[in-house]
């Protein structure tokens, strides 16, 4: 960054009087500080990389203090720098300001096959960091392993199952399906069944593969008790809202068998669960029923969730979810996306699958198209039903697909779109004292919590405008949330 750009971050810290996603700030006084592995490591793991910026005092609302010495923190750092893996290289600015001599060390983001990057002296698995909000935060064992897996070409669908045996699967399916590969192709057939079966995945080491299990098994939760849907239906917006009689779930099922059947009767569940509203046509008086979703969406989007689930170790105890709330329906994934692939890139690119194998058995037997049509198909039969876009998150640990029954506050608010500033300085100032997430949404007129959330609460959050009165805990239901003083 230029000079000029340095003294106009230092502004805005001044103004903000917190750190962010992409900011971090040192005193560097007296000395450098000893320890910046943990940021170096954070913003070398996000694709926007960070700044750290020496001489301000975040203890006296980020005054200037000046550092001690210029060229001997930038060689300090650059030495804490080198001790990274892989090394991190970043780009120093020096500036004046306030009549103190501050810096800044611009820490580029990593190509994703070189994460994670982590400070050597303690170990990928300890020094390993990413950066959420203000803070730097240890990776858990499977924001690692994603990592190592992509870099490695691991696929866990491809993996044997010890404790499985090839007569435990459903014969008459897979020598179908093995039939239909042969007819597709030809010099498959010339080969012993044993290596077809090597060839197509569905063996290895004279075991079932995991793909094999979850596509042919007779009873693939027998191996895997966890890998089914978990179907509930709430009466309300939240999970724990009940209805007048006390009632928590209205309806609560435990879908198992293999993709293809868990597909079909997760659908059946949605279908059987959802409204149905009357259209009449305007010119002709034609009455047509119409089902709150499009089940053509449900079905895109549950068979993404069990396609391009995780199947590693670290998830395999977690079932995909189907929450159905008052408002919307939500399809919770275990796993983060996969790969290089953005939330942003999602319909618009071909992406890395996570399990060739697994798609390629239930694309034909779903009748699945395994041609990344899933994302755009979803978009077109919701804007069909006239209802917003699918909103894709990539949470922690999982991916959620999330449809909206109606427009709502949807007509007029968009996601992308900044938040004015008249509404943001009203919320702040309304945050003054700490707030519950139901208490924000109401305040903004959003009867969708999740959505206030979204749209409101977390874009100040990462602007270091809003904070949570429980950092460590940030999903419990007693979080408020209160605004950062300027005082």
């Amino acid at each position: 960054m230029l000079e000029e750009d340095l003294v106009k971050l230092a502004n805005t810290i001044r103004k903000r009087k917190a750190e962010w996603q992409t900011t971090e700030v040192k005193t560097a006084a007296k000395g450098c500080p000893k320890r910046l592995y943990d940021t170096l490591s954070s913003f070398s793991n996000q694709d926007s990389g960070g700044v750290i910026v020496f001489g301000l005092d975040e203890n006296t609302d980020f005054t200037p203090t000046g550092v001690y010495d210029v060229s001997d923190l930038e060689k300090k750092v650059t030495e804490q720098c080198n001790q990274m893996e892989p090394p991190v290289r970043g780009v120093f600015t020096v500036a004046e300001f306030e009549g103190y001599n501050i810096c800044a060390i611009e820490i580029p983001g990593l190509e994703i096959h070189l994460r994670p990057c982590y400070y050597k002296g303690a170990g990928i698995h300890s020094g390993s960091f990413i950066r959420v909000g203000e803070a730097d935060r240890k990776m858990t064992d499977y924001e690692i392993y994603s990592y190592e897996a992509f870099k490695k070409q691991l696929h866990e669908d491809e993996r044997p199952v010890g404790r499985a045996d090839m007569d435990m699967l459903d014969n008459i399916k897979l020598q179908k399906y093995v039939l239909d590969q042969q007819t597709n192709r030809p010099n498959l057939a010339r080969l012993s069944n044993d290596v077809i079966y090597e060839m197509l995945n569905i063996e290895r080491e004279g075991k079932p593969t995991l793909a094999a299990i979850m596509n042919f098994a007779l009873f693939p939760q027998g191996y895997f008790p966890q890998l089914c849907i978990i179907a509930t239906v709430i009466p309300g917006t939240e999970i724990g809202d009940t209805d007048e009689a006390g009632t928590r779930f209205e309806d609560n099922r435990r879908i198992e068998g293999t993709i293809d059947v868990m597909a079909e009767d997760a659908v059946d569940f949605c279908k059987r669960n959802m409204k149905t509203k009357t259209i009449i046509d305007s010119e002709t008086g034609k009455r047509t029923d119409q089902p709150e979703y499009p089940v053509t969406a449900i079905r895109e989007a549950v068979l993404n969730a069990l396609i391009h689930r995780d199947y590693s170790i670290h998830t395999e105890g977690t079932a995909v979810q189907i929450n159905m709330f008052s408002d919307r329906l939500e399809i919770h994934s275990p796993g983060n996306l996969y790969g290089r692939l953005t939330v942003e890139q999602l319909g618009k690119c071909k992406p890395n699958l996570r399990n060739p194998a697994l798609a390629t058995m239930t694309e034909h037997l779903t009748k699945a198209e395994n041609r990344y049509s899933g994302i755009p198909t979803m978009r077109r039969v919701m804007s069909e039903y006239g209802l917003p876009e699918p909103v894709f998150e990539n949470r922690q640990d999982e991916f959620v697909v999330t449809l909206y029954n109606s427009k709502k506050e949807e007509d007029h608010n968009d996601l992308n779109e900044d938040i004015p500033e008249k509404n943001e300085n009203n919320l702040l100032e309304f945050c003054k004292t700490p707030r519950t997430r139901k208490e924000i949404a109401d305040f903004t007129g959003v009867k969708t919590v999740f959505y206030a959330m979204e749209k409101y609460v977390q874009p100040l959050v990462e602007k270091g405008l809003l904070k949570l009165e429980l950092p460590d805990k940030p999903k419990s239901k007693n979080q408020r949330y209160f605004t950062v003083s300027n005082e």
